[in-house]
């Protein structure tokens, strides 16, 4: 999969900006808050309709704009395509693929691509709401009716919550709790099986890739957790279901005392264990981002093999943050598929990736020669 050309109009700090990449690396160079970030965001949205950086479309509309688009000739799938899409505040974004109209979800049937931002450094450290997130992003890139299921989720959560903190001063929300408890139990059930499932996946990729990194002297291993009742994240999501329900059912007062959800997929979690011990705990700042490298190189795997086309690998403002050894090592192992890198300096990587060189200044972006 590669992108070939995209044009940007009132995209955040992108007035009207067009750009054709090479099919391989592209360096994107340029001092801080000059428009890097939001190239490669933009370039993010057409795999899933969505940013990585905020949950409100209408913060990609640029000041003064009244709306923004993104028009992008791809090639995916085995053949060119193009991909539309426009951002309108107060209205439903417009989403096209050679004309046809689709939904965010669905642009993963044409798109993929895989981010590591510095973000991604702490994914080990950090609280478990990041891992989930790499789960999730990870997923509906490759399984569109997962995140169809999430969207489900989230309208549940934020749901429940509402009715938890507000049925002390509205007595009557509570007629309508053990509904919505019981929605977000059906959809996290499959949510969990899901998650279960592609654990498996990553775990096996993950190992060879950490190995070789870390110089073959540690492993690496992933192990997922969910509530405690679920016994076997593999069985069907019946009874997924039935063992979740348990769950709820012995929390359902200490949710109404917190004014809390306690019962739920979003209460997952996943477990990185090097040579045996919780990286969480006792992994070092190097060992920490050779494991959260290793991961985003394993899902980029994992996606051609699904797929039989690598996806496009973002990688935003992360090698300054790696030694030389790493540095070099991730430059070796994203041969075969495009690459978008932004840095604020090119760090040599021209040289050492035969990549075509962009300049960014102020929203405006130019080729270096």
């Amino acid at each position: 999969m590669k992108v070939l050309k995209i044009a940007l109009n009132g995209f955040r700090n992108y007035e009207w900006e067009t750009v054709d990449f090479s099919e391989n690396t592209n360096i994107i160079c340029g001092d801080n808050a000059q428009g890097k970030t939001n190239l490669l965001e933009a370039v993010y949205y057409l795999s899933c309709g969505k940013s990585f950086r905020t949950r409100m479309d209408r913060e990609l509309v640029g000041f003064p704009y009244s709306e923004a688009e993104i028009l992008a000739d791809v090639f995916s799938r085995g053949r060119e395509q193009t991909i539309r899409i426009r951002l309108c505040p107060g209205q439903a974004k417009k989403i096209t693929v050679n004309g046809v109209r689709k939904t965010g979800t669905e642009l993963a049937e044409t798109m993929n691509v895989v981010l590591f931002c510095p973000d991604d450094l702490n994914i080990i450290k950090d609280g478990a709401q990041i891992r989930r997130r790499m789960m999730d992003q990870a997923i509906s890139q490759i399984r569109p009716k997962y995140a169809a299921l999430l969207t489900e989720f989230n309208r549940l959560y934020e749901q429940k919550t509402r009715i938890l903190r507000d049925w002390k001063e509205k007595p009557t929300l509570l007629d309508t709790l053990d509904a919505f408890s019981d929605g977000l139990c059906r959809v996290s059930a499959q949510l969990i099986r899901y998650r279960a499932a592609y654990l498996v996946r990553l775990n096996d990729a993950v190992g060879g890739i950490h190995e070789e990194f870390s110089g073959r002297g540690e492993h690496l291993e992933l192990q997922y957790r969910t509530v405690s009742t679920v016994r076997d994240p593999f069985a069907s999501a019946k009874e997924i279901y039935y063992d979740i329900c348990d769950h709820q059912e012995t929390h359902r007062q200490a949710e109404l005392d917190s004014a809390l959800c306690l019962t739920g997929a979003h209460k997952d979690d996943v477990e990185f264990l090097i040579n045996g011990v919780s990286a969480r705990s006792y992994a070092s700042q190097g060992q920490t981002r050779t494991a959260a490298l290793s991961v985003k190189l394993a899902e980029r795997d994992i996606i051609l093999q699904e797929t039989g086309e690598y996806p496009v690998l973002l990688l935003d403002d992360v090698l300054s943050e790696l030694d030389e050894k790493r540095q070099s090592f991730v430059l070796n192992r994203i041969g075969g598929g495009q690459t978008l890198i932004t840095c604020c300096e090119d760090f040599n990587i021209s040289s050492r990736t035969g990549g075509k060189v962009f300049f960014v200044e102020g929203g405006r972006i130019r080729p270096c020669t």
